[in-house]
């Protein structure tokens, strides 16, 4: 279904009491708005999905952590609330990784570091808020109080102090188009007299950025659904607006009912589509063997690819719902958002290539140096995430996924300008096919516009913990993004 555009359907009031664990919007595309004009008597039932997805269903998560004791281990250690939340449940299809995750946010929330708790949760509100990630709003606007912080600040921007306040220009830049942070911006924060910015607070502020950013694109990529039980008497929650239509619940895409090779597929297509990347990534393996791309054919497969992901569109919705659930208090210029690196027809920006900035080589050691151990921290999850395989593919056993794994990875940092001189990239579009690319496009630039329809359109045959797994990749992929162009801009200015 093509979709214009969308409003947000509301429950009009909350009960007597004041409380309303169930209270959610839902966007409504272009084209139920235009049924529901025109048959105004009709009501649309809007289904209430349960469990922590809206996307996987209930009883596959809940099987898998009923199993799963590491994972209770690491809640009653790690975990910020106290509580097992709905990310946790939903990545502990992946335990290894959310060992990694769990110690790594933990670190920066919590532990000894440059910047106040309640700074911590206001910072992480602010990047969520980029991508009107209700989700995290309310989590950290709870954590935020439960730290000591201000209630007043979450009245909106106007109402923290200025040198919070300076941070909305990189938040944004690194949100949408990281590539345009320079070192003029970091000069700008670290320089601004009583209210700026030491270079430890700084890269920790970075770290909360980019990891906010990113954990946006998982919570939206996998449906994370709105924490039922969380306290909402503190009046500064946001309503939970759902990112689907109604229509992507209905009609056959009810996810209690519907597996994931039923909505227009058979089980034959979807398999023969299984069939028929598992030839690709043998056909690829054995080009690799037998003759090695030259140079200039590795140069013009990377230009093809972005230049081609400029084709890549996905669902548009509008901005409607921004002023609905007021997000806007926490950002300045809500209208920002992401436009493709190579877009034609404006000024040519150089291509970051990552044998010049590594996070290996220079990444790592600048950020470990200016807020200690992070960098420790961050690499296990980089490498965790990016070596993670249970080689297997559906229904298939003993699989190499690593060209798999290193096609999703790299093709996020394509979209943002990053390019590796010793990858083959005309590898992406043998192994990537196009719904998956719009998938990969959405979730990364534009996360708050991933529907379940586009979940289920790539992979059918694939299992939910598989394509798990791949938003932890694309998850992993963004934030290693927006950090190589903030610390190298960081470097810069240092030099």
């Amino acid at each position: 279904m093509n979709r214009g555009s969308s409003a947000a359907s509301c429950p009009p009031s909350l009960p007597a009491d004041g409380h309303d664990s169930h209270s959610e919007c839902r966007r409504v595309c272009s084209n139920c708005r235009k049924v529901l004009r025109q048959e105004k008597k009709i009501r649309v039932s809007l289904p209430l999905t349960r469990g922590p997805s809206a996307f996987i269903p209930e009883k596959e998560v809940m099987q898998a952590n009923s199993l799963n004791e590491r994972m209770h281990l690491l809640v009653e250690e790690y975990s910020i609330s106290g509580r097992l939340d709905n990310i946790t449940q939903v990545m502990s299809l992946h335990t290894q990784y959310l060992e990694s995750f769990l110690r790594s946010q933990f670190y920066m929330l919590r532990m000894d570091g440059p910047l106040p708790l309640p700074y911590r949760h206001y910072i992480a509100i602010m990047a969520a808020a980029r991508h009107q990630c209700f989700y995290l709003i309310n989590m950290h606007v709870d954590e935020f109080l439960k730290t000591g912080g201000i209630p007043e600040w979450l009245n909106g921007l106007e109402y923290v102090p200025q040198r919070l306040k300076n941070l909305n220009e990189i938040n944004k830049l690194l949100a949408h188009r990281p590539w345009l942070v320079t070192k003029e911006h970091i000069q700008k924060l670290v320089k601004t007299g009583e209210n700026n910015w030491s270079l430890p607070e700084l890269v920790h502020a970075v770290v909360l950025l980019a990891h906010y950013h990113a954990l946006a694109s998982f919570v939206f990529g996998s449906g994370i659904n709105p924490e039922r039980d969380l306290d909402t008497s503190n009046g500064y929650r946001l309503i939970s607006v759902n990112s689907f239509c109604v229509c992507d619940l209905a009609n056959d895409n009810n996810i209690e009912n519907a597996s994931l090779t039923s909505n227009n597929f058979g089980i034959s297509d979807s398999l023969s589509e299984l069939e028929a990347l598992m030839n690709r990534m043998r056909r690829l393996q054995a080009e690799k063997e037998d003759e090695e791309a030259s140079q200039e054919e590795m140069d013009t497969r990377f230009e093809k690819e972005k230049t081609e992901s400029l084709l890549v569109v996905t669902e548009a919705f509008d901005d409607e719902i921004l002023s609905i659930a007021d997000v806007s208090r926490y950002i300045e210029d809500p209208g920002f958002g992401y436009k493709d690196f190579a877009r034609r027809g404006e000024e040519h920006l150089p291509t970051f290539r990552a044998q010049d900035y590594t996070w290996e080589n220079h990444g790592f050691s600048l950020v470990n140096r200016l807020y200690s151990d992070i960098g420790h921290l961050l690499d296990e999850k980089f490498r965790m995430v990016y070596n993670l395989t249970y080689n297997t593919m559906a229904t298939h056993e003993d699989v190499d996924t690593t060209m798999l794994r290193r096609a999703l990875f790299n093709y996020v940092h394509c979209m943002f300008g990053i390019r590796y001189d010793d990858y083959d990239y005309g590898e992406v579009n043998q192994l990537l096919e196009r719904s998956l690319k719009v998938y990969i496009k959405t979730v990364t630039c534009y996360p708050e516009r991933t529907t379940k329809r586009m979940y289920d359109s790539y992979w059918r045959q694939f299992k939910h913990s598989e394509k798990v797994h791949v938003n932890l990749l694309l998850m992993e992929a963004r934030m290693q993004a927006e950090l190589l162009y903030a610390l190298r801009a960081i470097t810069r200015h240092l030099t």
